[in-house]
């Protein structure tokens, strides 16, 4: 028996948790006040309209890593179940969390010698970990083992593919994802780079395009140029209240492809919205390669 686990760095909410068997594993962030806040923890609904609105007015939210008791709160009482762990993730490149994880699996491995904590590592965070926790729950809801889903992720994960563009550069600009020079110019002259989540969990700049309506062509291409099999996969359309750009992709991608065309639209998670800012789009689907 196992227990599936992800985080809301995945762009899980707690509905789609449920559905898929997932607990979720709240990563949290902070505010210039001082406080904290854990998502779906500290609120049920995330009223993303509300939290990047602040962020256009100026609050920079920082992000850290979860303490070690934190882990060992969410994955004990499982344990204690008979039940062994897999945590499917957001990238393990993308933060010092999961040293925190480390850590708290060294405390509980004596404790519990015959449980056994499985990752999967997304190589990816928000959207691109969204799509792929959402096979993996299928197939999971579907009866697969343990074994059975770590086989399938050791060659599907990097069959997934995510490229994204920002229109305000200022937020990557921190994050140090684009030099502050890059970012300050890109934003006087219109341009928008182009990222992606690499097969190494880490985000690099691609590309580059002159303005919103080059950038929604260059997610188009790399849709194009990359998919396998896309009518037999979901494709995933992700925004930071950017809904308008995100309906207008879909759009543009159903006219591709056809009406039945599996897509949905997803909302960026405020902790990893820290980072890119307001009015990120981008698009998530099964490829060749990343």
């Amino acid at each position: 028996m196992y227990q599936l686990f992800t985080d809301t760095d995945t762009d899980i909410t707690p509905k789609v948790a449920k559905e898929y068997g997932y607990e979720l594993i709240s990563m949290p962030y902070c505010l210039s006040t001082g406080k904290e806040v854990f998502p779906y923890v500290d609120f049920e609904e995330f009223d993303y309209h509300a939290f990047y609105d602040m962020l256009r007015k100026g609050e920079l939210p920082k992000t850290y890593a979860l303490a070690p008791a934190k882990y060992i709160e969410y994955f004990e009482p499982f344990l204690k179940e008979g039940k062994d762990i897999l945590y499917v993730h957001f990238s393990k490149a993308m933060s010092a969390t999961f040293d925190s994880m480390r850590l708290a699996w060294e405390r509980l491995a004596p404790k519990y010698p015959d449980r056994k904590l499985h990752l999967i590592d997304t190589k990816g965070i928000t959207l691109i970990s969204y799509n792929i926790v959402i096979e993996i729950g299928k197939l999971a809801r579907n009866g697969a083992t343990v074994e059975e889903l770590k086989s399938w992720a050791e060659t599907e994960v990097d069959k997934f593919a995510c490229y994204f563009y920002a229109d305000d550069l200022k937020f990557f600009g921190r994050s140090g994802r684009v030099s502050n020079f890059k970012a300050a110019m890109g934003g006087l002259m219109g341009i928008r780079p182009i990222l992606t989540m690499n097969s190494l969990g880490k985000m690099e700049s691609v590309s580059k395009a002159k303005g919103r309506q080059g950038a929604v062509k260059a997610l188009l291409d790399y849709v194009r140029n990359l998919q396998d099999d896309v009518k037999n996969h979901c494709v995933y359309i992700g925004h930071s209240d950017a809904l308008d750009q995100a309906q207008e992709i879909e759009r543009l991608l159903k006219e591709e492809y056809g009406e039945d065309l599996q897509t949905e639209i997803v909302v960026v998670n405020p902790t990893a919205g820290s980072h890119c800012g307001p009015n990120t789009v981008g698009v998530s689907f099964h490829a060749k390669h990343r």
